[in-house]
């Protein structure tokens, strides 16, 4: 018998063979073997628990920094959603947020409790699970400057809790375990009047719509920046800005945005990306590496 015949009982949904396309933000991709959707944090652990330990997990948020390739992904997909994963909490100068919670409303409810320093928040695409694995960060701020702490739990479906230190964080990189499923985490600011707060929220979602083609089917930035340099501005010099492959192409608004014009798929996509970081290193000698998470399997021949 199949692994995906005997899976355990939950209280949330289970989805075989679910098209992911329509969970990520450059709606590409095949699908999950199976998908699962928790109804709340024990719903998660309880499943993990009783999950074979040779089946993999793979978990998404909202999709905003990710290519589902065409092949689809192998095991459980497990995305965190609803009430359960998104709620916002503050006490004081500290912020409690679900790992389904948006960036943007964080940054909201953070300004709205008189909260400074979570204002960046506006302006990075997602939600807190991904912001908290990636240090997301964007015009000279990152999660490190604010996390205290989060919990999550393991693939054995384990409690795990996290101070600050414990992460050892880099550049867009966490140095926690690569198995822990984020639950939620805490911020601490500092304290601001509400209106000063929006006012610089409104400045970075003004930069933000100027600046970067948030309309578009696309994925964020898409290569990490290297050190001392751009990589919107390597993409640029190669002359790769607004050049069309097929449905893919790297916007002219930004140079470091990759989008889907409307028919390309994953393969369309990650195929332009490396012959970009290909040229780049040929041209300049920078290595670009990808921001962009890339899960799954190409599309068998």
């Amino acid at each position: 018998m199949s692994w995906r015949q005997d899976l355990p009982t939950v209280r949330g949904r289970l989805l075989r063979d679910e098209p992911l396309a329509p969970f990520t933000w450059l709606r590409v991709g095949g699908p999950a073997e199976v998908l699962f959707l928790p109804a709340d944090a024990e719903d998660l652990a309880a499943f993990l628990r009783a999950l074979p330990a040779e089946v993999p997990v793979t978990v998404i948020g909202v999709g905003s920094n990710l290519i589902v390739r065409d092949g689809g992904v192998e095991g459980v997909v497990i995305r965190l959603a609803g009430r359960a994963f998104a709620g916002i909490e503050t006490e004081g100068l500290r912020l409690t947020a679900g790992a389904a919670a948006l960036d943007s409303a964080v940054a909201r409810a953070a300004a709205k409790a008189g909260i400074a320093g979570l204002e960046f928040y506006a302006g990075v695409p997602g939600t807190i699970g991904g912001a908290v694995t990636m240090n997301a960060g964007c015009y000279g701020s990152e999660t490190k400057d604010v996390l205290v702490s989060a919990i999550g739990v393991d693939r054995m479906g384990a409690e795990r809790r996290l101070a600050l230190a414990d992460f050892g964080y880099t550049y867009r990189h966490n140095a926690a375990p690569a198995d822990i499923i984020w639950l939620l985490a805490t911020f601490e600011g500092r304290p601001d009047a509400p209106d000063a707060i929006e006012a610089r929220m409104a400045e970075i979602t003004a930069r933000r719509e100027a600046s970067q083609p948030i309309r578009e089917k696309t994925g964020g930035s898409t290569f990490k920046n290297p050190p001392g340099d751009s990589s919107w501005r390597l993409v640029d010099a190669a002359g790769w800005r607004g050049r069309l492959v097929g449905g893919a192409k790297f916007s002219e608004q930004h140079a470091n945005f990759l989008i889907n014009t409307g028919e390309a798929s994953a393969a369309d996509l990650e195929g332009l990306g490396e012959t970009v970081r290909a040229d780049v290193k040929a041209r300049f000698g920078v290595q670009l590496d990808w921001e962009i998470k890339r899960i799954g399997r190409p599309r068998k021949a």
